[in-house]
């Protein structure tokens, strides 16, 4: 499994997968709110760094997992216009 430096903070635990190794998960709303607080960045600056340089540097079947909850399904599907 493959840490995120430097997110310890916003770590959840152990995703599993069919087929697939365990991988590290982390909450994101965790995660922006590490970037926010450490790094100075405004909300829409750390969502950027998030996309571009957190979940977009893929590393292989390793890398971690991001986590965005919601309190139901129905939010999730509200929010995602599913």
């Amino acid at each position: 499994m493959l840490k995120a430096d430097g997110l310890d903070k916003a770590f959840m635990g152990v995703a599993s997968r069919f087929g697939m190794d365990d991988v590290f998960a982390y909450d994101l709303d965790k995660v922006l709110k590490i970037l926010i607080e450490r790094d100075g960045m405004s909300p829409d600056e750390a969502q950027e760094w998030f996309d571009y340089n957190i979940i977009g540097a893929w590393v292989g079947d390793k890398t971690p997992l991001f986590v965005k909850r919601y309190n139901s399904i129905e939010d999730a599907v509200d929010d995602l216009d599913l």
